[in-house]
């Protein structure tokens, strides 16, 4: 009879050297077809946030807090985007499917530090959002470029810091040959139930990591949005207060197309185990792709000086292709 020991070798053996990504199930015949509306949205996402980052960067009148903070929104989701890229247009597009056990821990690394950061960066706009409302004249002061710089790099270590145990304790399981994931990428919620060995250390560090990220920061923003609101109010003038509301919109779009699929993807892989795989697989797409779409387009329509700096820097180009004719 096998000792215990010799039995857990022989597990670690059948760790698979790839993994197997499923893409869509049923659709193989359409990933051409399905490729296309997913080339789109990167096109949207890179150009759309690479624009963002451009003008914000380049237009001295666009140097303040809140747009420190958008531009490093855009930077994350470009990040998250670029995370997920090779696989989902490998299987689209060539139908490689397979990715190596390393490439896979690193792209769940990557991309889940990247959506952690997007919550961070939704947290500090938010108490971007109060104190420009609650002490505009001493905004530039409080929120100062070094305070801004430490707010930002406090959120990657976060992230990162967070993130690299759930990696460790991963590549220390075995798999026992299991390794098919439901996915066109590597998510944590799928490697989780693969190995044959004791997940309960990694399920209890996720819950960990989901509470004192999503979690906290979503109370913090809420809390957040009852001080402005409890400041709005005192504001005299139906005008002003209206003003002050209106600044907070584009927030809290972003809030809501960023929170309303994770919290729903959360539940559909914690109750709805016998939810049909489709409807899994669409909703983790919703929940990485639709905020990196939409939040670029929502800032450019709304908020008037990005939309202005945007035509201004069109323009000036334009300007110079012409007197180069």
């Amino acid at each position: 009879m096998k000792s215990l020991q010799s039995i857990y070798n022989d597990s670690i053996e059948f760790t698979p050297a790839i993994f197997t990504l499923v893409g869509i199930p049923g659709l193989e015949t359409e990933y051409t077809w399905i490729s296309i509306p997913f080339c789109l949205m990167y096109i949207v996402i890179f150009l759309g946030n690479g624009i963002i980052i451009h003008v914000i960067r380049n237009d001295s009148s666009l140097h303040q807090p809140m747009y420190f903070f958008l531009a490093m929104l855009a930077f994350v989701e470009i990040g998250v985007s670029t995370s997920t890229m090779p696989t989902v247009l490998g299987i689209f597009l060539f139908g490689i499917n397979e990715i190596s056990f390393g490439g896979c821990l690193l792209q769940m690394f990557s991309m889940h530090s990247f959506t952690l950061m997007e919550s961070g960066v939704l947290l500090a706009m938010s108490i971007d959002r109060f104190v420009a409302i609650y002490s505009p004249l001493r905004y530039t002061v409080i929120l100062r470029i070094s305070r801004i710089t430490g707010m930002c790099a406090s959120i990657a270590l976060r992230s990162v810091t967070l993130m690299f145990p759930m990696v460790i304790l991963l590549k220390r399981l075995p798999f026992c040959g299991h390794n098919t994931l439901r996915h066109s990428y590597c998510l944590h919620s799928d490697l989780i139930k693969l190995p044959c060995g004791d997940t309960r250390p990694n399920s209890i560090l996720g819950l960990f990591v989901i509470t004192v990220t999503f979690g906290l920061d979503i109370l913090l923003i809420v809390i957040s949005y009852v001080l402005i609101l409890h400041t709005v109010v005192k504001i005299a003038s139906g005008a002003g207060r209206w003003k002050a509301l209106n600044t907070c919109v584009s927030h809290i779009f972003a809030v809501l197309v960023y929170y309303v699929p994770l919290i729903s993807l959360s539940l559909v892989h914690r109750f709805g185990k016998h939810s049909p795989p489709l409807l899994q697989i669409l909703m983790a797409n919703v929940y990485l792709f639709f905020p990196p779409v939409v939040n670029p387009i929502v800032y450019s329509i709304k908020t008037k000086e990005i939309r202005n700096s945007i035509v201004r820097t069109l323009s000036r180009k334009r300007m110079m292709s012409t007197e180069e004719r």
